[in-house]
């Protein structure tokens, strides 16, 4: 059994890790198209393919293109310091290059025998009636007007979003089987109560069509928006008489879609937009908007509210009286505008269009369904399910649940989810998250490096004023090729997955930690793969390069020993049997010895075990050197400190081996420890309780280099690369007393990539190199990668004999102090060349100790 804090621990990575969770983009988006991957493939010239990506999520690709409100883009991280991604552009570009039908997927399940009614054919009732068909349920969609779109086809204006364009998108859901009943008005071509007689489920996806006006007058010539709108989109060659001044009142989208639109009706000459917002900055149209109805000369009367409107005899208007607004909401932050009556101003003008708000027209339902103050239907927010009806639910922005396309499809998934639950006796909450079909605040959270991010976004390409306004011929022109590639270049792929980009091991068993330790935790740690835990190099880059510095390392270190104690304390995985009977050699007494010169000498010399392996000259130079600074005061211990029975998870022998090592250490009576290599510099602090001090630290502080070795590499021709160990990636006195030996040896360096603190594992750590070889060979090709020189120094003996391995001239610290001058010349391979040598150098590397005694 896992011990808990390892239980605690995964959990703590399962909750945290990034690695899963989408970009702002994509959790801003509703629908949750995923922005991210349709912009990597339309970047990587794979343009049919970003669009099925985009019609995972959206049937409308073009249309959302362009009359989308996206709210994505807000949340885009380029905002930081730049212009967001144009997502909304993209979308468009991809739909208008590669959305052939014959990519749209008509596969859907077998017809259930079952029957939905949809009322409304806009954006929320069109993706209900979308989602059910492909369940195999029978849908039938009730429309009141001529056209399918609802607001998308009769509230925007044709220049924002060609009727072809809406009208071949919605064909799709034709193409699938949904039927459609055009001009037909539930309540009057046929009941609310027949619906619920003759269909199994209906949804009420109505849209607010009633608009209000700001005054009780009646005129022909004081419209509503929604009214207004829809005569202009329905009345196509018929002209509509505004006469020659039009004023809209209102500060959104929709005043802006109302101005607009007059200024392209026959006989208009001046346009006035009056709202009650003190600046272009106030307003809440969008800033494109406002700049289009800038550019086509309407005239913005910001700061003034409709005090009167004088109508003459025939009820014709004569003038509007406007009052200046002096703010609009109170100290508790409620809209509340305050006016000076006596600050007036009165417009001439023809027709007056009010675009103050719209509201849902309930006359079908025979007061069925209870409404809400804002004229919304009653029902549960999670289920869109009335609160009337137990069969009717209610989507779009007749829920109160969305003010904009996007998320009016949104709702429209989430009523069918709810159908399809209803129709199959299911519970309609269980399980389900409302986050699935609406915005929520992505948990990514990671910085961005902004070193190469392009210019700020590329505008679109727009009709000249001057011809635009002359009719309703499309005014953005779309992106061509090469602007929508730079535009795409610019995304920077927002993910976590920094330790999955680093570490090698974990790119071989999962997508990011999350999913991995998820399943460890679901599956129980018996039945995962073992190799996971006996693959990880224990380098801790995982921890470093993760923002919440999540420890995976201790877990993988845990599992080694927890499969070892399963297996009644014997090793599990058959590469590292060999490991184990090296390391009781380095243990046994007759590869091991110890020299004093007097009773409890305050250092001892603890050489390791590579050393040794490699050059047993230089642990007697080290030893010499030592003994002519130090005197007498220092002694020497040939012995394993047990590490590497450590890193393959033999706890109980590592615990055996390590305390035989500091036995001899406290026979000694040393209470200072000097090392040469990183694992026992980290073992011994870790268990020794004595001082540690590696031998560069010591030469920096106290003893100096050997005199003899000073500026020899003057006059070499080598420039040299320094790996650092990544078992002392934390001991900065280590990389920079390296550093220093080099400039006083007279040598030449070159950083390489990943340094210091932030170093790689040469592919030793955790004894990768004997439990998995193919994955060592790939972290060490790596590492040799990173050099930008043919030679490099090591001061571990295991990285040094790793990078010779990888192909690099590889060369310990102590090759440079204790060697001669060395020059391109003198390169040589130095490994051992088997283990029989190995040994017979531990032999002679013991000998020459013994002679100092």
């Amino acid at each position: 059994m896992l011990k808990e804090e390892i239980i605690e621990n995964m959990q703590k990575i399962v909750s945290e890790c990034m690695g899963e969770e989408n970009p702002a983009c994509v959790t801003t988006c509703p629908m949750h198209t995923n922005v991210k991957e349709y912009i990597r493939l339309l970047r990587e010239g794979k343009g049919e393919e970003a669009l099925l990506t985009v019609r995972e999520k959206l049937f409308l690709p073009g249309t959302l293109g362009r009359i989308c409100a996206h709210p994505c883009e807000g949340k885009c991280k380029i905002n930081e310091i730049n212009s967001p991604m144009s997502i909304a552009g993209l979308k468009r570009y991809i739909a208008d290059h590669y959305d052939d039908e014959k990519l749209w997927s008509l596969e859907k399940e077998d017809y259930k025998n079952k029957n939905v009614a949809v009322i409304g054919a806009g954006p929320s009732g069109l993706q209900s009636a979308l989602d059910l068909i492909r369940k195999g349920y029978g849908v039938t969609v009730f429309e009141k007007l001529p056209v399918k779109g609802g607001m998308m086809a009769v509230g925007i204006p044709e220049y924002r979003l060609p009727r072809n364009i809406l009208t071949r998108e919605i064909s799709y859901l034709e193409k699938l089987g949904v039927k459609f009943r055009m001009n037909c008005e539930i309540g009057k071509d046929i009941e609310f109560e027949t619906l619920l007689k003759d269909f199994d489920s209906v949804i009420v996806a109505v849209g607010k069509h009633k608009g209000r006006v700001g005054t009780n007058l009646s005129s022909k010539n004081i419209l509503s928006a929604s009214s207004f709108l829809k005569e202009a989109a329905l009345s196509k060659d018929k002209k509509l008489d505004l006469g020659k001044t039009v004023l809209v009142v209102g500060g959104g989208d929709v005043a802006m879609d109302c101005a607009r639109t007059s200024r392209r009706i026959s006989g208009v000459e001046k346009v006035y937009s009056v709202c009650l917002e003190g600046s272009f900055d106030e307003m809440t149209a969008s800033k494109e908007e406002v700049k289009g109805a800038f550019e086509e000369e309407i005239e913005f009367l910001h700061g003034y509210g409709v005090k009167d409107i004088s109508l003459n005899d025939d009820s014709s208007i004569d003038k509007i009286t406007l009052k200046k607004c002096l703010s609009l909401f109170d100290e508790n932050h409620m809209f509340s505008p305050k006016f000076d009556e006596n600050q007036l101003r009165d417009i001439s003008c023809d027709t007056i269009i009010f675009a103050i708000g719209q509201e849902v027209d309930n006359s079908f339902a025979n007061n069925l369904l209870s409404q809400k103050r804002n004229s919304t239907f009653e029902c549960d927010r999670e289920t869109l399910q009335s609160k009337d009806i137990e069969k009717v639910f209610i989507t779009g922005d007749a829920s109160g649940e969305s003010v904009i396309v996007i998320q009016a499809m949104a709702t429209g998934r989430r009523a069918a989810e709810s159908v399809d639950r209803f129709l199959n006796n299911k519970d309609l909450k269980e399980g389900r998250e409302i986050s699935n079909t609406s915005s929520y605040d992505t948990k990514l959270r990671r910085d961005v490096d902004w070193t190469d991010i392009l210019e700020r976004r590329v505008s679109m390409p727009h009709l000249d004023p001057k011809e635009r306004i002359k009719s309703f011929e499309e005014v953005s022109l779309g992106y061509t090729q090469e602007q929508a590639q730079f535009e795409a270049d610019r995304c920077r792929q927002c993910e976590c997955r920094l330790c999955m980009k680093e570490c090698m091991m974990l790119k071989d068993y999962t997508s990011c930690p999350k999913e991995l330790f998820r399943d460890y935790l679901e599956k129980g740690y018996q039945h995962m793969e073992k190799m996971i835990a006996f693959s990880c190099n224990e380098c801790s880059q995982c921890t470093i390069k993760c923002p919440k510095d999540l420890d995976l390392k201790s877990n993988f270190i845990e599992l080694k020993r927890q499969y070892i104690r399963d297996n009644g304390n014997k090793q599990v995985i058959e590469n590292l049997l060999d490991s184990d009977r090296i390391q009781a050699l380095e243990c046994n007494p007759t590869y091991c010895t110890s020299v004093q010169d007097k009773k409890s000498p305050k250092y001892v010399f603890v050489p390791g075990c590579t050393i040794p392996a490699y050059k047993p000259e230089l642990v007697e130079k080290v030893y010499a050197h030592l003994k002519e600074t130090l005197g007498d005061d220092v002694s020497a211990m040939l012995r394993c400190c047990g590490k590497v029975t450590n890193m393959i998870g033999e706890e109980d022998k590592f615990k055996i081996r390590n305390k035989m090592a500091n036995d001899e250490i406290e026979k000694i009576g040393a209470d200072t420890i000097i090392t040469i290599c990183p694992s026992c510099y980290k073992t011994f602090v870790s268990t020794s309780g004595k001082k540690v001090i590696s031998y560069w630290d010591l030469m920096r502080e106290k003893i100096g280099l050997p005199k003899e070795s000073l500026n020899k590499g003057i006059n070499s021709d080598v420039v040299f690369n320094i790996h650092d160990s990544c078992v002392t990636r934390d001991i900065s006195s280590h990389h920079e007393n390296i550093r220093w030996i080099l400039k006083e040896l007279g040598y030449k360096y070159e950083e390489m990539n990943n340094i210091k603190e932030n170093t790689r594992c040469c592919g030793v750590g955790g004894m990768v190199c004997s439990s998995n070889p193919a994955l060592y060979e790939k972290i060490y090709t790596r590492r040799a990668n990173d050099c930008t020189q043919d030679s490099v120094i090591s001061y571990c003996g295991s990285c040094r004999g790793t990078l010779e391995a990888a192909g690099k001239d590889s060369l310990h610290i102590l090759d440079l102090i204790f060697g001669d001058t060395y020059t391109e010349s003198t390169f040589e391979k130095r490994s051992y060349k088997s283990e029989d040598e190995m040994w017979e150098h531990r032999l002679l590397t013991k000998k020459l100790l013994d002679n100092t005694k």
